[in-house]
């Protein structure tokens, strides 16, 4: 029977885990000479490789000296901790993935602290050690700290340490003595992951992701704990609720590679994936048709952030997309729900909106985006944090948020950080920049970022992770300047843009289509400004040397989807389609907002 080592890579975004599984895979030759599948190959995700982060967790397999390797690619953003926590379930080990210059990370935290209460065995890869500046044997000692921190026992703490570059493909134990290539680490994975416990008796696979076939429907994937599936056998899937459902698997597979390959039977410890069964969710037990016996259920970090997502009732609904009605945007957070652990969903007093529970604004924002891509419109709502009551006292979410940033602008970050509440407990110089931890509410992060680097000229580097319920910490100042609001329906003209360019900053370029009550700016004084930016320039015989002079306008201040989440304002929307984001006051006549204002 052949050996088998299941694997998790950790690492925080851009520290080089998906170009480290390339170079496995070519290492192991999974590809053929000619083939030439191009860089970050298992981030196949259109989003991911444009982030560049990995968001969705996947499998692959290699074979090297008779051993099968299982590979699984973590998310290293803590906003995907669903994500990380139903995958870690399957591994044995973990390659700790570290950056020689920049070291432990707060993301890399999040995941690592995960694994080591698993009882994972981490191998700690210190990468870019080719980079000026780097400090490997500081960051080797960085890297033991934490895990002592992280409460890691002694067999964790006696981890191997490789040191190279994934992007010049080599490691060794050595960073002083470069090798040819990454076969040194793919020896420590044999030598110090241990393989799965073998344990006979009756089958039990838990169920830690799934996929979705046109051909074949639902497709469960896990790893089975104990003894061996065989294809067309009769088996139980019992549900978290204690139900049992007797079934039968039609279709089993295992990685090869990039793909599966049917087999006729898997064993303990093999990361399989069955077709067949019906009605599953994450977290379910495949066990045996005569004894079954479930397994200890994922468990998932609440959510800590919510926001309303409505149909797009804007003037210009279903222009832009192919799914807009209320039944489609229930079945398509329904079917999210499938696979996104963290992710909760509850309906309102209104049939056309639902309030969608996730770990942060990039967790939600991910949704969005998937689902505009996919041809959906929406609109959305301002983020807002969950309130929770913990022994009779009112509690929010605390995050602690880290800051690197160069010297001469920490004094300005520091009053900003401050001013939402944020309490600092690190300041340390690291090289030329300084390094900053900060506990701040959750509701304090919200619009930060932008705010934060327009005031350090896009020097500094923010990253958060969530610590604790904590009591409420007071009033957060939010945005000061009020909205420019579209006056009626119609096509900007440049003239009018240009007469009112002194009210403030604009999101809307000339000819381009608003309706009335679209934010197409925001105004330089605090309150809500109605401007006509659809008035076009009267024509007549008449011309005057003076009164026809070129119209220079700044370019319009657009928003990424995230930007336009932290930025809107409680009575305002963003919609969202295939092709616009848009910003919308809720009420989009005048009058109305006027008349809710009074009350």
């Amino acid at each position: 029977m052949q050996e088998i080592r299941n694997v998790a890579i950790i690492a925080h975004v851009d520290h080089g885990k998906t170009t480290l599984v390339d170079k496995i895979l070519f290492q192991t030759k999974l590809f053929k000479d000619h083939e030439r599948p191009g860089e970050l190959i298992m981030d196949s995700n259109e989003l991911e490789r444009e982030r560049g982060i990995t968001i969705l967790a996947k499998n692959v397999s290699v074979i090297y000296k008779n051993v099968k390797i299982n590979i699984i690619d973590t998310p290293g953003h803590a906003d995907f901790g669903g994500e990380v926590e139903r995958v870690l379930n399957m591994a044995d080990g973990a390659l700790l993935l570290v950056d020689a210059f920049e070291g432990t990370m707060p993301q890399t935290r999040f995941v690592l602290e995960k694994a080591l209460r698993m009882g994972l065995k981490p191998i700690v890869v210190i990468n870019k050690v080719d980079k000026p500046n780097c400090r490997p044997e500081e960051v080797h000692e960085q890297v033991f700290d934490l895990m002592y921190n992280l409460n890691a026992s002694e067999y964790q703490l006696d981890f191997p340490t490789f040191y190279g570059s994934t992007k010049q493909g080599w490691m060794s134990p050595d960073h002083r003595k470069q090798t040819k290539d990454i076969t040194p680490l793919l020896d420590g994975i044999i030598k110090h992951i241990p393989a799965p416990r073998m344990m006979k008796g009756t089958p039990q696979m838990l169920i830690s992701n799934l996929d979705y076939s046109n051909y074949v429907g639902r497709i469960a994937l896990g790893r089975i704990y104990r003894g061996e599936l065989i294809a067309n056998m009769p088996v139980s899937l019992m549900k978290q609720d204690g139900t049992v459902i007797r079934t039968r698997i039609k279709e089993l597979s295992v990685y090869e590679g990039l793909t599966r390959k049917n087999v006729e039977k898997a064993t303990c410890g093999d990361i399989c994936a069955l077709v067949g069964i019906e009605d599953f969710t994450i977290g379910d037990t495949i066990s045996d048709i005569g004894n079954p016996e479930s397994l200890e259920a994922i468990s998932v970090d609440e959510p800590t952030m919510s926001m309303l997502f409505t149909i797009n009732n804007s003037p210009f609904y279903g222009k832009e997309g192919k799914y807009v009605t209320s039944r489609h945007l229930k079945e398509r957070l329904e079917r999210e729900l499938e696979k996104n652990l963290a992710l909760r969903m509850e309906p309102t007093d209104s049939g056309d909106s639902f309030t969608v529970y996730g770990r942060g604004v990039l967790h939600l924002s991910i949704l969005i985006e998937t689902m505009r891509r996919e041809g959906y419109e929406l609109q959305v709502g301002q983020p807002r944090v969950i309130i929770k009551s913990i022994a009779g006292e009112k509690c929010e979410p605390v995050e602690i948020l880290f800051v690197d940033l160069p010297e001469e602008y920490s004094g300005k970050a520091i009053e900003m950080i401050a001013a939402r509440r944020g309490q600092m407990h690190v300041m340390e110089r690291r090289g030329d920049r300084i390094h900053l931890e900060f506990d701040i509410p959750s509701r304090g992060i919200i619009g930060l970022r932008t705010n934060l680097l327009t005031a350090t000229a896009g020097e500094a580097v923010i990253s958060h992770r969530f610590k604790s319920f904590e009591p409420l910490k007071g009033d957060i100042e939010k945005r000061t300047n009020g909205s420019l609001i579209a006056m009626e329906t119609g096509t900007v003209f440049a003239y009018a843009l240009d007469k009112l360019k002194d009210r403030g900053i604009f999101f809307v370029d000339p000819m381009e289509e608003v309706y009335a009550g679209q934010v197409v700016g925001e105004n330089s004084r605090p309150g809500d400004l109605v401007l006509n930016v659809t008035r076009a320039k009267k024509l007549t015989n008449m011309r005057a040397s003076g009164s026809d002079e070129k119209v220079r306008l700044e370019p319009p201040l657009l928003f990424s989807l995230e930007e336009a989440l932290e930025y809107i304002q409680e009575d305002e929307y963003v919609e969202v389609t295939p092709s616009r984001i848009r910003l919308r006051k809720i009420l989009l006549d005048e009058n109305k907002r006027k008349q809710a204002n009074k009350v």
